[in-house]
């Protein structure tokens, strides 16, 4: 009977299937040609639902033959429906074209969010847009491992990222070009910078979900601002779609590296913003009752879990002529390096650095990034619209930094465990934050062939270090027991004071005429922009030392804590005395002409414009400078021209050409002097600008939806380019200075390839970048003297690679996707190739960065509802900085620590631990 019962379903299931067959699909957008990645596809009777694959693809199997339904829907698309017939073969390619169903107001389009910040989005800008450019969606961002914008732009062809103290990215280094040579938008607006020495703005201020999508431009066209020689990064902000929409997330994670060691925290409640000279007047003499003690009151725990969330909002109203968009992100997170620097000094005719002492730094930084977006939007008609937009970003750093420092000399015994020791700890809090105002209007006239567009800006940065502290005391090592004794004699204490604050108000205007030329275009445009900024930068310092009868008393012994001090203020008026104390002007004034030609199979951009520029700096306490103020005016022309040949619908070829300049930051001309830990630092005067001929040529293939092949090379001639040595001063040549130099003319080439690639559920998303460049710069080597047998030093000239290009810069990105199961993930790689960190006084001890492999990984699982939940890892493979010196000392082997190998030298190496992230996402719209 059983026997029977399985051959009766055996044959049920042979007649089942002998009529049953697959369909298989392809869904595409009608206008673009290009597939709809995450599509619904329903087949009716009885009722089967999936979704379109990275490739817009689809497939049931198992259908029977007959008549059969298929209905297909996306956001901002019209629902189409197709009856057909099955057959029991060739179903495997139907064609599914869908129209956009964007809501219009008077022929006004309102462009969804939901399709700007897509993939698909984000391919179509780069394929139409006139410069070379590169595109993250805002939705890559989204489920990428990557929670600052610094960090996303690693992902990029062509770019890497220099990491701050705990790791994470912080300023872009585009195609080898050192961070001093681009600028950052917001919305297209430039941005000022809350550094307090240059005008960079670092990434890591602004959380990564604020974001529509992240653009890098990699070629300049006139009617843009010209001082990107490397290219410009602009932010733009989320965007109010056509229906509300809300986007809200909660996550909490770890570090590792405080899951294997302490947390160091101090008191930063009661520090004071002003210092004593602030408050009280420059004649007022400060004792130790006008510091906080919470400076050197220290914590060691276990911190709390870090903390981020985001909300955002968005509505149109009246009818959706009016949109308001309002966003907010807080991240509360805990990081921190384990860093080990040796320091070294070049003796006698020696060829290369002998190492002096260790140093062990444990940092612990608590980062409140907070960032705030609004934007309203008002359309009266088809012909006019204005938008005002604000957003206010905000980064609070309290960074304590643990050191201990071994000196290598007659004390020191590995062996027996014995050296002098220099205990150090500093506190500081680091306050940075940047708003940005900007009031735009778009007009159309004469049946929309005139246009106007215009904008009012106010932007402001700030950088804040008040009572910057740090503490210093003599140690011992015996018989590897360590201990803390007395203060060093040399100013023990420290308070600094540092602030500096921009402000710009500027105005841009451009003008756009079309003229029909058969079935073709031509825009003529012109405009221009004015722009004051505004710098104040204000330095004080405090030293402070225990009186005799308390100098030789020993931490532990005679007292327990560092806040049981009594100390002498050494210099109670305070040093403001400093570069850093200054006030200083930028005014800009642009204009631009160009026209754009467009025809069936060329497009041709060109024309030139014309920055003049008023740049001055007033020291506000000289101390003996030459120069105590000084003012640099200039008036620069930079042409530019840009053509795109259509090979086909699919393919370009896209070529570029333009001139830039990079101008010099307002510290790098102010000549006064700083010291900090490890070197003297001072500006120049004398400093020019940079200018550079910049070529590019690229193949660009689209071949469908989110996927591209994109194939170029570049080539810069930097005339002037600036670039940070160490130099003697030109009257004592024992003081050396870290101080910016213009010299010569520098070459930078090299190629790219830009790949996405999608096999339905699987992505790939690859680039790699060949970067070759050369400077030359002095050096310094040291002889013997034939004649007389003494040492004298030579300057000679070194080719090298400019500062901060790496050679080999790549990137992999394996993806999975399942929208029928609502998966998304990722396995991130970039690799960076070595590079200059630090350029030497002395010939061939440039400080090397080692090439490295940064993993991340992230993976996002939705549900019904508007629901997910997400994972991210970073630095999966605690991934260090390491630092090193091609070449070696003999001296250097005698150290137990294995610093020499393979003949060259490590003096630095930090490690930051993996971070990981668990958090829920809810979304309507």
């Amino acid at each position: 009977m059983n026997k029977l019962l399985q051959i009766l379903f055996f044959l049920i299931f042979v007649a089942g299937t002998a009529n049953a067959t697959k369909i298989k699909g392809h869904v595409y957008d009608k206008q673009t040609g290009e597939a709809i990645v995450g599509a619904t596809v329903i087949l009716e009777n009885p009722k089967r639902v999936t979704n379109t694959g990275l490739d817009g693809t689809f497939e049931f199997k198992g259908v029977s033959t007959g008549s059969a339904k298929i209905s297909v829907s996306y956001i901002t698309y019209k629902t189409i429906t197709k009856t057909f017939t099955i057959e029991k073969e060739d179903n495997e390619h139907l064609k599914f074209y869908m129209e956009s169903d964007s809501k219009s107001l008077d022929d006004v389009t309102i462009k969804s969010n939901a399709v700007s910040s897509t993939d698909q989005g984000a391919r179509r800008l780069e394929k139409n847009a006139t410069q070379i450019m590169n595109i993250v969606s805002g939705r890559a961002i989204e489920i990428s491992p990557d929670l600052t914008v610094a960090n996303v732009m690693q992902r990029i062809s062509g770019v890497s990222i220099e990491r701050n103290s705990n790791g994470d990215g912080q300023y872009a280094i585009l195609r080898g070009m050192d961070k001093r040579y681009n600028y950052t938008l917001v919305n297209g607006v430039k941005i000022p910078s809350p550094d307090n020495k240059y005008r960079y703005v670092p990434l890591d201020l602004f959380p990564s979900d604020l974001l529509d999508r992240l653009e890098v431009y990699k070629t300049l066209t006139p009617n843009l601002e010209g001082d990107a020689i490397g290219g410009g990064i602009n932010m733009v902000m989320k965007n109010a779609p056509g229906k509300f929409q809300l986007d809200a997330s909660l996550s909490s994670g770890y570090s590792q590296l405080f899951i294997d060691r302490k947390f160091a925290s101090f008191n930063s409640s009661d520090i004071k913003y002003k210092s004593p000279y602030e408050l009280n007047g420059k004649g007022y003499n400060a004792t130790q009752n006008d510091f906080t003690k919470g400076t050197l009151d220290y914590k060691y725990k276990n911190p709390a879990p870090n903390l981020i969330g985001s909300l955002s909002l968005s509505q149109r109203f009246l009818d959706n002529k009016l949109g308001v968009v309002l966003a907010g992100s807080y991240q509360n997170t805990y990081r921190g390096s384990n860093s080990t620097f040796y320091n070294t000094a070049v003796n006698g005719t020696d060829a290369y650095s002998v190492i002096t002492s260790k140093s062990y730094r444990e940092f612990s930084e608590q980062q409140q990034r907070t960032g705030l977006h609004g934007k309203v939007d008002y359309i009266f008609n088809k012909n006019h619209q204005l938008s005002l937009y604000n957003v206010y970003v905000n980064l609070k750093n309290e960074q304590l930094r643990d050191a201990v420092t071994t000196t290598y000399n007659g004390v020191y015994n590995p062996t027996l465990g014995n050296a002098e020791l220099v205990y150090n700890t500093r506190s500081r809090l680091t306050e940075q934050q940047i708003y940005n105002s900007t009031l735009h209007g778009d007009h159309k006239f004469f049946d929309e062939k005139f246009k106007v567009q215009w904008s009012a800006v106010y932007s402001s940065a700030k950088n804040d270090v008040p009572e910057n502290t740090s503490i210093s005391l003599n140690g011992i090592e015996q018989n590897f027991q360590s201990r803390r004794l007395s203060l060093v004699n040399t100013n023990p204490v420290t308070h600094r004071w540092e602030r500096n604050t921009d402000e710009d108000l500027a105005g841009y205007l451009d003008l756009t005429y079309r003229f029909n030329l058969g079935e073709n275009k031509l825009d003529v445009m012109a405009g221009g922009l004015y722009r004051d900024k505004q710098r104040s930068s204000f330095f004080n310092n405090y030293n402070l030392a225990p009186s005799a009868a308390d100098a030789s008393k020993i931490y532990g012994v005679d007292y327990q804590n560092y806040t049981d001090l009594n100390l002498i203020v050494s210099n109670p008026t305070g040093a403001v005395a400093n570069a850093l104390t200054y006030d200083a002007s930028e005014k800009i004034t642009a204009g631009y002409g160009m026209f754009k030609y467009i025809s069936a199979k060329l497009e041709v951009t060109g024309g030139a414009r014309v920055e003049h520029t008023i740049q001055g700096y007033n020291l506000l306490f000289p101390a003996g400078e030459t120069f105590p103020n000084g003012q640099q005016v200039y008036t620069d022309v930079l042409p530019s021209l840009v053509a795109k040949y259509f090979l086909s619908e699919k393919s370009q070829l896209h070529a570029s050409y333009y001139k830039a300049l990079n101008r010099p930051g307002f510290y790098e001309i102010v000549p006064g002097k700083v010291v900090n830990e490890e070197f003297q630092e001072r500006g120049n005067p004398n400093l020019r600008r940079a200018l550079a001929d910049n070529f590019d040529l690229r193949y660009e293939l689209f071949p469908g939806a989110s996927e591209q092949l994109l194939v170029g090379a570049f080539y810069k001639r930097i005339i002037d380019p600036i670039e940070y040595t160490f130099q003697a001063d030109a009257t004592r040549g024992q003081d050396i200075y870290y101080t910016p130099g213009n010299f010569g003319t520098a070459n930078n080439y090299g190629a790219e390839v830009d790949y996405i690639k999608y096999f339905s559920k699987i992505g790939v998303k690859a680039n790699y970048t060949y970067t070759h460049s050369r400077i030359t710069t002095p050096k310094t080597t040291r002889v013997i003297n034939p004649a007389t047998g003494d040492i004298q030093a030579v300057s000679v000239d070194q080719e090298r690679p400019l500062y901060g290009q790496s050679e080999h810069i790549a990137n992999v990105s394996l993806l999975f996707k399942d929208t029928k199961k609502g998966w998304d993930a990722q396995v991130a790689g970039a690799y960076t190739g070595p590079r200059i960190n630090t350029v030497s006084q002395f010939l061939n001890n440039d400080l090397w960065q080692e090439g490295f492999i940064q993993m991340d990984a992230s993976a996002e699982k939705r549900f019904k509802g508007g629901i997910s939940v997400f994972i991210k890892a970073n630095n999966i493979l605690n991934t260090p900085t390491k630092l090193f010196i091609k070449g070696t000392n003999p001296e250097n082997s005698k150290i137990n620590e294995q610093l020499v190998e393979d003949g060259r030298t490590l003096v630095r190496s930090d490690y930051y631990g993996q971070n990981y992230l668990i958090g829920l996402r809810y979304k309507f719209n």
